[in-house]
């Protein structure tokens, strides 16, 4: 399964494979951002080895590990990253983190909430928990 889109510049995705990459770029994405903390489940790409994946492939990356809720320094930080508003995907291990961390991101935009839940749901993701 691809990167779900949450926005017209934002896609949330289960984990991704550094093999998959190149591809991501070559469909005009230009940013990739983890929300997964390393040493979450056995087997998976550090941080690291993303980062280095993303690079070869000419993505930027950045990394806003996420255990549990966001919290608001996390929101913060995928605002900032967002903000210039380039092609990204968020991933995490099942997407649904990617996606609340997007959802109180843009919420300090002033994005309303439930048109946030109702991205999210078109998306495949339940964020009616979320406090947004």
């Amino acid at each position: 399964m691809g990167p779900r889109p949450l926005s017209p510049t934002v896609w949330t995705s289960p984990q991704l494979a550094p093999e998959v990459l190149a591809d991501l770029a070559a469909s005009g994405v230009q940013r990739i951002i983890s929300n997964r903390p390393d040493g979450e489940d056995p087997g998976q790409p550090t941080a690291a080895e993303m980062e280095a994946a993303a690079r070869n492939a000419g993505l930027d990356f950045g990394w806003v590990p996420v255990s549990g809720t966001p919290g608001p320094a996390q929101a913060a930080a995928v605002r900032e990253l967002l903000a210039d508003g380039r092609p990204t995907v968020m991933f995490c291990r099942s997407g649904t983190r990617s996606a609340a961390a997007w959802a109180m991101a843009e919420r300090l935009r002033g994005v309303d909430a439930e048109d946030l839940r109702a991205a999210a749901a078109g998306a495949g993701y339940d964020l009616s928990r979320l406090p947004l």
